[in-house]
């Protein structure tokens, strides 16, 4: 396990709404520094992006029916072709939550589809996000099969705001479970790869999730987990021994 192996499995998360476009200069400036594998911004920033991207590797993704996918199946089609036609390699894409939740499958797989071929049609990949906070284990893992009989590119735990209201009024957001990891790995095609997004803060949540077959993250902690990861290996460290199985996500913070 080196440097690179770990800073391109993130995907440096710029989606908070109160994000202007000097804050946003400055996280790409950051992705740029820890060379990720990209940016996850909104989709009006994808020009920006690409202007301070300019000269590295790092991709420019953004986010289609975003947080709630409530948008209809036409204007995610349309978000997904602009967003790509715009300079975006990678589109995450929220589900109809409420179809899933309510088992209408065939609205679900063919919106999917709409959205995956637009995307690939524009030389760009689809990542698709079930917001898991919601949803059981027979709803996930549903979706892992519709996802991959359509080949997308990716299946992503959250999207970092699907927050649950509880009994008392205050809402709750787990995003990131070890459980529903291992189950979108056990169910979904092999070349479907795994996002985890939401509540991975730390190194050693990163090799952690590593550990259980993901190989992509949303995160923001980007600076926190490459700074640990290039002192350790500077120091000789092996990372593989950070991972225990009974790690909690988002522990250390």
């Amino acid at each position: 396990m080196n440097y690179e192996s770990l800073s391109k499995m993130i995907d440096h998360s710029l989606l908070h709404p109160t994000m202007t476009d000097e804050i946003l200069r400055k996280e790409c400036g950051v992705a740029v520094k820890y060379n990720v594998a990209s940016v996850c911004i909104k989709p009006y920033a994808i020009p920006l992006a690409l202007e301070e991207l300019k000269g590295s590797d790092v991709l420019v993704g953004t986010v289609i029916g975003f947080p709630h996918g409530n948008s209809s199946t036409d204007i995610k089609v349309i978000e997904a072709r602009a967003a790509a036609a715009a300079g975006a390699g990678e589109v995450d894409m929220v589900i109809n939550i409420g179809k899933a939740l309510g088992g209408d499958w065939n609205f679900v797989q063919q919106e999917i589809k709409a959205v995956n071929d637009a995307v690939v049609k524009n030389g760009s990949i689809l990542k698709v996000i079930f917001e898991n906070d919601y949803m059981t284990s027979v709803e996930i893992i549903k979706l892992c099969e519709i996802c991959s009989a359509l080949k997308v590119a990716f299946v992503k735990t959250s999207t970092g705001y699907g927050f649950n209201k509880q009994e008392n009024g205050m809402y709750s957001y787990r995003g990131a479970t070890a459980e529903h990891l291992k189950l979108m790995r056990e169910h979904s095609a092999p070349q479907v790869q795994i996002k985890a997004a939401g509540g991975v803060r730390t190194l050693k949540d990163l090799i952690y999730v590593r550990s259980l077959g993901v190989s992509r993250v949303g995160a923001t902690a980007t600076a926190v987990m490459m700074d640990e990861a290039k002192a350790l290996l500077a120091a000789g460290e092996d990372l593989n021994s950070l991972v225990e199985e009974d790690h909690q996500l988002g522990s250390g913070y």
